[in-house]
């Protein structure tokens, strides 16, 4: 049961960052879009799924809550802060979504909104997942490194670098949805966060060997990590090619592969530590009853939220129009 929990957990942080990583990538971009077309256009690429993404990210939570009480636990006592900001974040880009096309006048503002909301909740995600990488500080098992205990170097440099890699994704997107100028500029846009995103993982490699993080003795541990590496080495290519080729369907797959790949490096790397070095799977798990209890509400659930996000990327499939625009 505990090892069912954190695959359906894995799977369901996994889909939060590829979809949801779309239209926050989207929203990052669209902060340096001109012209209302242009911007409705880039709207239109995201409003049929943008607040579907979000489910997993209320899942991904629920599991942690219900499953793994202690991880939620601790995550709270040492991300509150950011969380609360990210959740903000979250509800102005939703609310600016909407309302951009209730005025004309003060259209602007919402305009703002919908970028400032994407880019503080992308940095916050990149920043919580460099805390948790370079290590909490605990006391007798407990969190004791304060309210801002997370905010180092290393986590802003995370933070920074999500944002790279999630505008990378909203670019892929635009290409694959879009046409004429929109899909244009998107395809000219790729390359430069593509080496954005290359520079990161040079300066977080190069800040592991300097820092001597642990992580870097796991990778000597256990060989076949390089595997992951590999596969977005190979998928960088094809996204490379893919370009040069000005085609439209394969940049958005690879860059969903090299995030693939990444995760599972990530992930396989602190196995089977859940808060790396300090909580492991088994001690954060609930007890079996409740995993049991649990478990009849994730077999019939999880299936059934896979098939609607299945469904509804099928039914809203193809090219949106340059001169659509959501909420006309």
């Amino acid at each position: 049961m505990v090892m069912f929990w954190v695959s359906l957990l894995a799977v369901s942080i996994l889909l939060y960052v590829l979809l949801d990583g779309v239209d926050l990538g989207v929203g990052l971009l669209f902060g340096l879009a001109n012209g209302e077309a242009r911007r409705g256009a880039m709207l239109s690429a995201v409003a049929p799924i943008w607040d579907g993404n979000e489910t997993w990210l209320v899942v991904t939570a629920v599991i942690l809550w219900g499953a793994f009480p202690l991880v939620y636990a601790t995550l709270l006592s040492a991300f509150y802060l950011p969380v609360i900001v990210m959740l903000l974040g979250l509800i102005l880009r939703g609310v600016a979504f909407e309302f951009r096309y209730k005025t004309q006048r003060l259209r602007w503002i919402w305009d703002f909104s919908f970028a400032g909301g994407s880019l503080i909740a992308t940095f916050i995600q990149g920043m919580t997942v460099g805390g948790l990488v370079e290590g909490l500080q605990f006391t007798n098992g407990e969190y004791s490194g304060g309210e801002v205990g997370w905010l180092t170097p290393f986590a802003v440099l995370c933070g920074i670098g999500l944002c790279l890699g999630y505008a990378l994704l909203g670019a892929c997107w635009l290409v694959r949805k879009c046409e004429a100028e929109v899909r244009d500029v998107a395809r000219r846009q790729i390359p430069v966060l593509a080496v954005g995103v290359l520079a990161f993982l040079v300066l977080v490699f190069a800040y592991a060997l300097a820092e001597h993080l642990p992580i870097l003795h796991r990778w000597i541990d256990r060989p076949y990590l390089f595997a992951f590496p590999a596969v977005g080495a190979v998928a960088a290519t094809v996204l490379a090619i893919s370009i040069l080729n000005h085609n439209d369907y394969w940049p958005f797959h690879m860059v969903g592969l090299i995030f693939v790949s990444a995760f599972g490096t990530l992930a396989l790397s602190f196995w089977p530590y859940m808060i790396p070095f300090q909580i492991t799977v088994d001690q954060a798990a609930a007890p079996q009853s409740s995993l049991m209890f649990m478990f009849w509400g994730g077999v019939v659930v999880f299936p059934l939220m896979l098939l609607y996000t299945v469904v509804s990327y099928r039914v809203f499939r193809g090219k949106v129009r340059a001169s659509a625009g959501y909420g006309h």
